[in-house]
């Protein structure tokens, strides 16, 4: 039965990969007892909603409604409910729900939990006009901020500073592979506590090199070739396998490379000599509730301002299109 036109909402849908996204009047989602339904006000697009659209991500939710970089107000909230309030404005990232019983979940390390729910992918996200998320992971954000503004932290912010806190301690030269979305939050985070950033991207990305150094890197070059300097650490968010040897080779003995997406294409075979000299490389996987309190704290200390290009829901495709082609400076953002 189609939705009436009192219950029904506004959704771009996914339904099987490696198609374009349709536009649907769904059944507006009823929350559950720990559950709350938000209007939304912007959903960023993010790299890991073309590894779903391109099935590079295995068993998503079919028919999938993407998107979990979520900004809005809490309109509902189930029976069980007291840590939200309606009309608080919050946020909704990736990781929408875990066992909290697993070894993982009982040692703080919820981001590795043996039973997950992910926000756009195993449930529901934002790229519709409401959605229901897990109470306990929405993240309550600041009114005085654009919805736009504030959509990319709740991936490519998280995400980028769940990797940098991987580099570990003493880090003056860090190198970033890949300046998308989340390097240019990352950028401005590491450049404000005095850190010397270096943006390699793609070969002849003179746009996003210009970028990258009006955000504060103190060099930006081609990814395939070396690095003007020994680095301390390196993240790589481009999901380029080939990078990893370049990055090994980049880092100075000690030194730690972090691969900081969901997905990246296979990694060659390279000399052990890249490694060797107690070289660190490692991944990130999702992120935990404190990386998100930490990053509003850092983003806010730095006066983070996120560089977003704003579409309409209904060209949800376009945007995934623009992202694609590395057309953004930043982020793209659907607004209902």
């Amino acid at each position: 039965m189609a939705p009436t036109d009192a219950d029904a909402m506004r959704a771009m849908v996914l339904e099987r990969p490696g198609t374009a996204l349709v536009r649907r009047d769904v059944t507006t989602p009823t929350p559950g007892g720990g559950e709350a339904l938000i209007e939304v006000e912007a959903c960023g697009v993010c790299r890991t909603d073309l590894h779903i659209v391109d099935g590079e991500l295995a068993n998503p939710a079919l028919p999938l409604i993407m998107g979990h970089e979520v900004v809005g107000r809490v309109v509902g909230l189930g029976a069980a409910v007291l840590s939200l309030k309606r009309g608080e404005r919050v946020g909704v990232g990736w990781l929408g729900h875990t066992c909290g019983c697993c070894a993982y979940c009982r040692g703080g390390r919820e981001n590795l939990c043996d039973a997950p729910l992910f926000t756009g992918f195993s449930r529901n996200g934002g790229y519709a006009e409401r959605v229901v998320a897990d109470a306990a992971y929405c993240l309550p954000l600041p009114d005085g901020v654009a919805a736009p503004a504030l959509a990319p932290l709740m991936c490519a912010g998280l995400i980028g500073f769940r990797s940098y806190k991987m580099v570990g301690e003493g880090v003056r030269r860090l190198g970033i592979y890949g300046f998308g979305a989340a390097a240019h939050i990352l950028t401005q985070i590491a450049a404000h506590a005095g850190q010397a950033v270096f943006a390699f991207t793609r070969p002849g990305d003179q746009a996003s090199q210009a970028f990258a150094r009006r955000l504060g890197a103190v060099w930006a070059g081609d990814s395939t070739k070396p690095s003007p300097e020994v680095l301390d650490a390196a993240i790589i968010f481009a999901p380029v396998g080939s990078l990893v040897p370049l990055a090994l080779r980049a880092v100075r003995k000690g030194g730690t490379v972090v691969c900081g997406g969901i997905h990246m294409s296979a990694i060659p075979t390279f000399a052990y000599a890249d490694l060797w000299g107690e070289r660190v490389l490692r991944s990130v996987a999702n992120l935990t509730r404190k990386d998100g309190e930490e990053l509003l704290q850092a983003a806010t200390a730095a006066r983070v301002h996120t560089e977003v290009e704003v579409f309409p829901l209904a060209q949800a495709n376009e945007a995934l299109a623009a992202l694609r082609a590395g057309e953004l400076e930043g982020a793209a953002v659907l607004v209902p």
